[in-house]
């Protein structure tokens, strides 16, 4: 490998939010750029000086120069996209979730395996200053014994590309997922989960799901901990959250209500409005500027990354992750096994709400031995 780390980035509407992250890293160059549109990837490519273009996936992949790929297509594409990379040699990082059945996490995990390449699938939520503040209490003993945690997504969806149309709140349902089991460190290992509600007759169809929340439980493997987890995606009143609470035998920490107020933390039970600092000491000094929201500049911002109050500042974190378990050749956070049962919960739980609520275990390859 030269001396180097040569990425290509496929999709450059949130994808593009990376691109300024990955030309300062000092083990990465930003070598080429993939979108079908042309007028975009050329907008794109003269902005930030990038000359290696390509509208055709395949015919990036077969490009010998390119060592990885960080793949931002739409949902439906990120197994299909990350199966056929890995079988080309490149390393995998791909945005959330991993894919949309259990089947197509079971084919990237044996990709993954079969050639040797890291694959990270890139949660923003893991990476972000509010995970990264509650991880460092509860190792650091102040919060106790963990004995519950809670997340919630809500989002509005209407106006987003035709295929987020009456999507399964569940099948995207990383964000809360993941801040539960990888605090508590264990695998999901069933999960049980109820819709409520019913969202516009004409959004139903493309997905035969009728449910405006999914609201589930799931039980961790080798643990007396259950995590609560709620999404909604359509017809439903609320402002942007993307939120987890822990509940400590010690200290609590709640997610504000409203946005960007302050979290509380409870000391027995005394609340205490808090500051959450930002955690860029932890990083390349050469990066440590894109943890601050809105790097990217007013109007060109991703509208996720509006929506996502610039996604806890986890952009850098979770490239310089990805980067590293390449440099370092070692297992990234989230690998893929790890990846296909954060996901896989979400899939579960939309199939325990269409059965009323019945309890479905992860499937066996998700679980660690």
């Amino acid at each position: 490998m030269a001396d180097k780390i040569n990425v290509a980035i496929i999709g450059l509407g949130f994808g593009a939010e990376f691109i300024p992250i990955y030309q300062h890293h000092p083990h990465t160059n930003m070598y080429a750029i993939c979108q079908r549109t042309r007028s975009r990837l050329d907008e794109v490519g003269d902005a930030f000086g990038i000359d290696v273009r390509y509208t055709d996936y395949q015919e990036l992949l077969q490009d010998p120069n390119i060592h990885a790929v960080h793949i931002n297509s739409p949902i439906h594409e990120h197994a299909r996209m990350s199966v056929a990379a890995l079988k080309e040699g490149k390393h995998v990082a791909c945005t959330v979730p991993m894919a949309t059945s259990a089947e197509e996490c079971r084919q990237i995990i044996e990709a993954q395996q079969a050639s040797g390449k890291k694959y990270m699938m890139m949660e923003t939520v893991i990476y972000s200053r509010e995970f990264l503040y509650v991880k460092e209490l509860y190792t650091n003993g102040k919060m106790g014994r963990i004995q519950y945690l809670r997340a919630t997504h809500q989002q509005e969806m209407l106006g987003w590309p035709g295929y987020w149309e009456g999507l399964p709140p569940m099948h995207y349902a990383t964000h809360v997922v993941s801040p539960c089991l990888a605090l508590a460190g264990h695998d999901a290992e069933s999960v049980t989960c109820f819709g409520s509600g019913r969202i516009q007759e004409h959004l139903i169809p493309k997905y035969n799901s009728p449910f405006a929340i999914e609201t589930a439980h799931i039980k961790m493997k080798d643990s007396d901990l259950v995590a609560e987890v709620m999404r909604s995606l359509f017809n439903t009143a609320r402002q942007y959250r993307e939120s987890f609470d822990v509940y400590g035998s010690k200290m609590a920490f709640e997610w504000p209500l409203i946005e960007h107020e302050h979290p509380v933390v409870h000391i027995g039970e005394s609340p205490h409005l808090v500051s959450v600092l930002d955690f860029a000491h932890l990083l390349p000094e050469e990066i440590q500027r894109f943890t601050t929201k809105g790097v990217y500049g007013g109007e060109q911002q991703h509208l996720s990354f509006i929506q996502g109050a610039g996604h806890g500042g986890s952009h850098p974190h979770m490239t310089h992750e990805f980067v590293m378990s390449i440099v370092e050749d070692r297992e990234p956070f989230p690998n893929a096994r790890q990846a296909a049962n954060w996901t896989c919960v979400g899939i579960m739980a939309h199939e325990s709400a269409l059965k009323g609520g019945q309890m479905m275990p992860l499937p066996e390859f998700t679980l660690s031995s």
